[in-house]
Order: C-alpha cells, then structure tokens, then sequence
C-alpha cells in the first residue's frame, strides 16, 4: 500500500474511532458531524490564510483555530461557546456554516482532543476525494441511526448515481433540488460532469462549476450546515462567497430563477404542515396550504406541491428526475389532475419503479419519474411512457444487501440516454412475459382509472413459487417494510379525515 493510502486509511481510522468514543458519552454521530464541521471549517480557513494561500478571511479576531488550539479545560469549552456564537453573526458562507450553532460535547477533555485531532492533519493539501469519502462516510452512519431520523435527508447513493448517469448533466448548466438534504445529487452531478472521461473542462467550466451550477434549499438549519459542508469538501463553493443552498421553505414562493436539471427526492409524508401556539399555549401541527398562481392545484399534499415547484423552476427545455411515492402515481382529485397536467405539458418519458428495503425510512414505496420540460402546445407532449418494474420479486437490506450501483445497470441501459427515441422492449407477452421493460402509450394511461400511472405486469413469485421465497431475514424485513406502510398509509387516512 501507498504512503498516501496508509495515511488515507489512518485519517479515517482516527475520524471513524473518535466518533465510537463520542457515542459512549451519549453524542450520536450528527452531534458529532456538527462539531467535525464547525472545527474542520475553522483548521482548513487557518491554512487558507497562511502561505502559500494568504487569503484574507473574514475570521473575527480572537476566534480563529490558533486562539483555540492554545486552551485546555473550562477555558477551551467556554472559549468555544463563544466562538459559536460570533461566528454565527459572521456573513457569506461563514456565517450560514455556524447558523444556530451548538457545542454538544460537555466533556472539555474529549473537546480538546478532537481539536487536536484535527491540528495535526494538512486538510488544505487533501484530496476533495478523501475529505468527501471521510464527511460522506459519516453522513450515511448517521443516515442508519435509525432514532436521529436523519435517514429522511439520505437519499441511497446507487440510486443517485444511477439517475445521473441517465440525465447525463452537461457543463455550463445549472442543477438545482428544492429539498437537498445533505447534498448528495450535486456531488453525482458534479463527479459526473468533472470525470475527464466525459468532459475535458476548460477554466472557465471548472469556473462555472465550482461556483455558478447549483441551486437548493433545505429548511433544516444541522441539515443544511452539513450540505454546506459536504459541498464545500468537494470542491463546491469557497470561503469568501454566499451559498446557493437557501434556508428558506421551497414552497413559498417561486424561486424566481430557472434552471437546466432537478434532480430531487422531496421529503416523504404526504402533508405539509407546520407546528403553532393555539390560545391555550398547547402546540399543534396545522395543514400548510400553499396559494400559488404558477401551481396548477392548491393542496397540503407535500409532493404534489413538490412536483408542481419543479415544473416552475425548470427552464423551456430542462429536465427532471424526481424520486415520488407511489401516492403520486394513483391518488384521485388533485393528484389526477397534476398527473394529467404533467403528461400534457412535460415529455414524462420514464418511470423507475423501485423496491422497498432501499431507504433508511421504512414503509416507503417509491418511484423516479423522468420528464423533459417542453413549451406550451394545444397537444400532449408525453406520447408513451416507459415504464421499468425494479420492484416485483427484487429484494434489498439495508445491512445484509443494500442496492449497489450494479444493481441498477441494467435500467441504465434500457434507458438508453445516448438517444431514448430508440429503445427497446424487454417485455413480450408471449416470449418473455417477465421481461422489467415496457412502454405504455398516452392514449392507454388516461384511458386508465383516474389516468393512474400505478402500472406493473410482473407476476410476484412469492404468490405462485414457494421453493423461490428470500431468505428468511429478507422476508421479515419485507414484513416490517409492509407493515410500516400499511401504518404511514392509515395515518395519512386519518389525517385527511380530521
């Protein structure tokens, strides 16, 4: 082994184990990530400001790394208190990484020895790669800690890739997601538009790619810090500039800009709400109804609304791949007509169906859909829809069999994005019946039941084939999957009702 992989491999080791000791005092890994992030950003501005950098950054004076270095004990920890909250005033991107910041490690000695930690490595002289696979690591141990819920923010990374390699982003294009968690669609976007084997990149690409391509917004204050951080590890923004990633609902308003891509997976549930003080000064969840002219519908239905944000912010030509639970495919009223809405205005020319098992939050059943943005016209843009079944008889865990990247080549290539005009049907009801692949025409969907797009012809051999069952493990977790949508199904009915 290298000496670069060897001290690749320790820095991680050092990250990864100072994370185990940290949970045994009680700070779970998304406590841990804030603090890494606060202290990271702090070493890596140090370096930035000394040779051959000399960047002048906009540290306030007595809170830079240095001071902190210099302290032990009750000094360190109040002097690090208060070194959160001058740099949550600070302004550009400094400030929005320290937004509503908190130390959460109580033990000043353990404090002590993660700055140390961090002191003793060159983080400036590091690949984007290793800082990103070190932060990228951590994100999804804490996506897995099932009682944090920050599983919801984690969208799976083969599922990411995978829709990317079907939009093929091009450089010089602007990518945005109205909900973006911890960033993970721009960092595919941006490996897959810097990879040399599909673009050679000029400067003023590079340029524009760093800091002009991507827009996003995510409302949750621990989220959006890690999102800053994430991106910033990559290479995606700078020091001394504002970020892209707004704090603001998406939901508002209209964005005001337009871009080429979406690339998204809206936040599950199907209600938007929010928590108010009722007369009693009792704490309550009331529906949010967004009232927007650009939206065909007004709904509290979170994704509906998600979907109609989308279609506003996609430029003429743009193009969409948006992760949506099967809700969005076959409820009635509203859903209807935005599905109505999106065939006749969007070529809405795919449809990944996905399995359970692939995502951190339970219960969900979900789709990618695939559209291209088209100008108004008297006539549907969408004339057939293909539609590939990754659901029926497929079967994933999350520890003993996560979806891998591979695992999903297959649609890659059906999907044939070099030119979708010419796909093929793996499906033929007499030669292969069981063929994932299919195409239905407009005229067939909205001839079907409230024009559902609940479509699958697979047969479920677990209802015809008993000698072809998973293994018992998969089955159970199959069960639990089942039930906790069976739940989140009977809640949403219940919330309607009220």
């Amino acid at each position: 082994m290298s000496t670069e992989a060897n001290n690749t491999s320790s820095i991680i080791s050092k990250v990864w184990s100072f994370a185990t000791v940290l949970r045994d005092d009680g700070v779970g890994y998304g406590d841990y990530l804030e603090q890494l992030t606060y202290l990271l950003f702090l070493k890596m501005a140090d370096e930035f400001s000394k040779p051959p950098y000399n960047r002048p950054l906009n540290i306030p004076k007595g809170y830079d790394w240095q001071v902190l270095t210099d302290k032990r004990g009750a000094e360190l920890e109040s002097h690090y208190n208060e070194t959160l909250r001058q740099l949550a005033n600070a302004k550009g991107f400094l400030g929005q990484i320290f937004t509503k910041s908190q130390n959460k490690i109580q033990d000043p000695a353990k404090l002590y020895k993660l700055v140390d930690m961090i002191d003793k490595e060159k983080w400036s002289t590091m690949g984007a790669d290793i800082k990103g696979k070190i932060y990228e690591g951590l994100l999804e141990k804490n996506a897995e800690d099932t009682k944090s819920g920050a599983g919801q923010y984690f969208t799976p990374r083969a599922l990411i890739r995978a829709m990317v390699e079907c939009i093929r982003p091009e450089p010089m294009k602007t990518i945005a997601d109205p909900s973006c968690g911890t960033g993970g669609f721009f960092l595919a976007a941006y490996d897959f538009i810097a990879n040399p084997d599909n673009y050679s990149l000029d400067k003023e690409q590079k340029q524009f790619l760093k800091m002009k391509t991507f827009y996003g917004n995510e409302i949750v204050a621990s989220t959006r810090r890690m999102a800053l951080m994430n991106l910033f590890l990559h290479n995606i923004g700078d020091f001394d500039t504002d970020s892209h990633i707004s704090p603001a609902d998406a939901l508002i308003s209209d964005p005001g800009y337009r871009v080429d891509y979406v690339l998204a997976n809206p936040p599950f549930g199907k209600k938007s709400s929010m928590t108010v003080t009722n007369e009693e000064g009792e704490q309550d969840s009331e529906d949010l109804t967004y009232n927007r002219q650009d939206f065909y519908v007004t709904t509290s239905n979170k994704q509906l609304n998600f979907m109609q944000h989308i279609l506003t912010m996609l430029k003429t030509d743009g193009k969409g791949a948006v992760v949506l639970p099967d809700n969005v495919l076959f409820e009635g009223g509203v859903g209807e007509t935005v599905r109505k809405k999106l065939l006749e205005s969007t070529n809405l020319h795919t449809i990944l169906r996905l399995p359970t098992g692939i995502f951190y939050k339970q219960g969900v059943k979900a789709n990618v859909l695939f559209f291209d943005n088209k100008p108004a016209s008297k006539d549907p843009w969408t004339k057939e829809v293909w539609f590939y079944d990754f659901r029926t008889n497929v079967h994933f865990t999350l520890k003993k069999n996560p979806l891998k990247l591979e695992d999903l080549s297959d649609f890659v290539s059906c999907y044939n994005s070099d030119n979708i005009n010419k796909r093929k049907e793996t499906y033929h009801p007499d030669t292969n019946p069981e063929g994932r692949w299919r195409k239905f025409s407009y005229q067939e969907i909205i001839e079907r039941d409230k024009t559902s797009l609940d479509i699958s012809w697979v047969k479920d051999k677990s209802l015809t084939d008993l000698d072809n069952l998973p293994d018992p493990d998969v089955l159970a977790e199959e069960i639990i999957e089942n039930l906790q949508a069976g739940i989140e199904s009977f809640k949403e009915i219940m919330l309607s009702l009220k």
